[in-house]
């Protein structure tokens, strides 16, 4: 008998119903994978049609897995598959990969694919739908005959999304082949941007004129250039991570700052926990916040609604990740200093350490990397470097022989 799960949406409204089938187990005694449809109720039905019509599609999904053809699968649209796809992925990805999944789903793929059969979409109609990003307005989301169009760096992140939904339905069974393989595809070439770090020189500038800021910026970019780790690392670090004595930290979760709604505590990206070893300066800096603190507490009294974060606002509330951001920009520009994005002293402090004759699997832990390849990318900088400081040594080479060449035309 086939058995029907709602589905609702964030409000609890029921937006579809899925519909489940097993198909009992294998020759080990393993349950196999149930087969599955989503059913969602025509606009304007009522609950009694509703029911007399879910009873009926029950009845003929159960009949078609029954008589074992493959018309279950035959049947599913791109929109039918996309409520399973959410429920697979969200425990999978960071909220703030899902929120840019659902809604380049919601605003791109349901309406380009929306009421096509999965088994019908082909490479064909994949690459359609690149060629129409590649008119599409970025600020409207609508064709143009402008130059201003969506980066070949952007569509390949949306089409990435695209690419995630066909290789689940390949491995649920919803689809014999996979036509949105990137081999199939003519995509937009894109050109990898360089890295972008502050140079020793501009590090040691900018630390410099960091003295002259609030204790807490002062500690988060300290922090921030001296561990490598990312904003959200840093925004939910507390008291208690640190071991004053080592002079160490653990890096155990992230903070997370969606729209419209409040600061969430995760696990760090790719559950990559860990414990980095800081230098004396950085210590200091945080026992002064926390002896700050203190005080704070005793002057607000109940008012103080901490949890010992270390970077917080003014009533001990966790500090919105997104703060230290905005503060960074305002920061290099009431200096003078060139302007770079907070995230590149994570790239800094992977360089400085690479530039230090730090392993590379020293570097990778240190970061948080899951895999090897991802901090690899810090050496094509340094193949830059190295080719730019032979220039300079040829060039200083070069100056030195003509100026003794004018010495010797003087005598």
């Amino acid at each position: 008998m086939a058995n029907i799960e709602k589905r609702t949406n964030s409000k609890g409204e029921i937006i579809s119903y899925r519909i489940r089938v097993s198909r009992g187990y294998d020759e080990n005694g393993k349950r196999l994978k149930s087969f599955m449809k989503t059913w969602i109720p025509e606009p304007g039905m009522t609950p009694r049609q509703i029911e007399k019509e879910l009873s009926r599609q029950a009845l003929i999904f159960e009949e078609e897995c029954r008589s074992g053809n493959n018309v279950v699968n035959q049947s599913v649209t791109f929109s039918d598959f996309i409520p399973t796809y959410r429920d697979v992925i969200k425990v999978s990805i960071s909220p703030l990969t899902l929120q840019f999944y659902n809604r380049i789903i919601d605003r791109l793929l349901i309406p380009y694919f929306g009421r096509k059969k999965m088994q019908d979409i082909k490479t064909t109609h994949i690459q359609g739908f690149i060629n129409h990003l590649m008119e599409i307005d970025p600020e409207h989301g609508s064709p143009t005959n402008e130059t201003d169009k969506l980066s070949p760096s952007t569509i390949r992140r949306y089409l990435t999304v695209l690419q995630s939904i066909f290789k689940l339905a390949l491995k649920l069974e919803i689809i014999a082949n996979n036509p949105a393989k990137g081999e199939k595809l003519t995509i937009p070439r894109v050109v990898n941007p360089k890295i972008e770090i502050f140079t020793k020189s501009e590090a040691t500038e900018m630390l410099k004129c960091l003295t002259e800021e609030d204790l807490m910026f002062q500690t988060f970019i300290q922090l921030a250039i001296i561990t490598g780790a990312r904003r959200g690392e840093l925004a939910a670090l507390k008291f208690s991570d640190f071991d004053y004595e080592r002079c160490q930290l653990t890096i155990s979760r992230a903070a997370v700052k969606l729209k419209d709604q409040p600061i969430t505590i995760k696990p760090p990206k790719d559950y990559e926990i860990r414990t980095v070893t800081v230098n004396q300066h950085c210590i200091q800096l945080v026992k002064m916040l926390q002896e700050h603190y203190e005080n704070e507490k005793k002057r607000l009294g109940n008012k103080w609604i901490g949890d010992e974060w270390v970077f917080t606002q003014w009533n001990g509330e966790i500090m919105n990740p997104q703060t230290p951001t905005k503060q960074f920009r305002l920061f290099l520009k009431k200096h003078g200093l060139k302007h770079r994005k907070l995230h590149s002293l994570r790239h800094t402090s992977a360089t400085l350490l690479l530039y230090g004759g730090v392993n590379i699997r020293q570097v990778q832990a240190r970061l948080g990397h899951s895999e090897i390849e991802t901090t690899q990318k810090y050496l094509h900088y340094l193949t830059d470097a190295d080719a730019e400081a032979a220039t300079i040594l040829t060039n200083m080479i070069d100056e030195e022989e003509n100026h003794m060449i004018d010495i010797g035309m003087a005598q």
